[in-house]
């Protein structure tokens, strides 16, 4: 790859067209947000279960968990926040930010499931002498589906409080923890006996390797003294074409068709437009000494532990 790619005395030598536009639709976000809430809560109805009533609390824990996301990346400045319900899968929210740090990644991801925990928990207290059908019901919803999220896998929220807090930028710890995580849920899943689920472990086989190819891609680039921790917006032009050309050479199948080094817009070129993007990365500030971060990991622990010791605590009571 190294020599069919232009260093930096070559590159000066060449014109660079401008970087194509990155258009993004930001418009009527709420509706497509609702409408994507109403088709998940239709999915629901048909193949589970039609109790309206067990529908909406599943809805209303999924709200939520990803309003939490919502708030602090909103708190920390994040731009282009949004929020995507898909069904079967569940939610997820995305935002952007170039500038960011080791602590705001970690408050923002503890802020999904630790609003759903909390309620659960003084649900549960508040239910234990009247027994409630429906506060049963609320409670049991908010514990198990925040208590799941929180495992230690990913791409659930403790899998990345735990790589964010550890391992964000050792690529090859992180692949070994993904295939891990692969195969802790492939279990999980078959003995929960949600099957329809296990294609969620195929689709992060696939997200790994990808993001394998993009390691490598970012390796070359920092070799080559290519800037890539950039947002698409200030992203040069040269730096553009020239992530486009590891991009050719490293998925020729892909992009079959348009050549590297030729320095024109092709067919594919929205294609590669957000393959160049999701190489890019943000500009990541580790502000937590071990000490903190063991801290955060206390905490995390404590999270995840206190519920079930509460609840198994209050079986046992049950059976003396």
């Amino acid at each position: 790859m190294s020599d069919s790619i232009n260093n930096d005395s070559n590159s000066s030598e060449i014109y660079f067209p401008s970087k194509p536009v990155l258009v993004e639709n930001d418009q009527n976000v709420l509706l497509r947000s609702l409408i994507s809430l109403l088709i998940y809560g239709l999915f629901f109805y048909f193949l589970f279960d039609k109790n309206i009533a067990y529908i909406a609390t599943i809805l209303l824990v999924i709200i939520v968990h990803e309003m939490g996301h919502f708030l602090f990346m909103k708190i920390f400045n994040y731009s282009n926040v949004k929020i995507f319900i898909i069904p079967l899968l569940g939610a997820f929210t995305s935002g952007k930010k170039q500038n960011t740090s080791q602590w705001q990644l970690s408050v923002i991801i503890l802020a999904g499931p630790l609003p759903g925990i909390i309620i659960g928990c003084i649900l549960y207290w508040f239910n234990r002498d009247i027994q409630n059908e429906t506060f049963k019901m609320l409670c049991n919803s908010f514990l198990i589906i925040n208590l799941l999220n929180c495992l230690p896998f990913h791409p659930l929220d403790g899998g990345r409080l735990i790589e964010t807090l550890f391992f964000k930028e050792n690529h090859l710890i992180r692949l070994v923890f993904g295939i891990i995580s692969i195969i802790a849920l492939l279990f999980l899943f078959i003995a929960l006996k949600s099957f329809l689920l296990i294609f969620i472990p195929v689709l992060i086989g696939i997200e790994l390797y990808n993001e394998n190819k993009y390691q490598k891609i970012r390796e070359y680039l920092k070799k080559e003294k290519i800037n890539y921790f950039s947002d698409y917006e200030n992203l040069e032009n040269k730096d553009y074409w020239l992530i486009r050309d590891c991009l050719l050479f490293s998925f020729p199948k892909k992009y079959n068709g348009t050549e590297p080094g030729v320095y024109k817009y092709s067919f594919a070129e929205p294609i590669i437009l957000k393959q160049v993007n999701s190489v890019l990365q943000v500009n990541l500030k580790f502000d937590m000494n071990l000490f903190k971060r063991l801290l955060l990991l206390l905490f995390y622990i404590f999270i995840l532990v206190a519920p079930i010791i509460m609840l198994v605590f209050k079986s046992n009571v049950l059976v003396i």
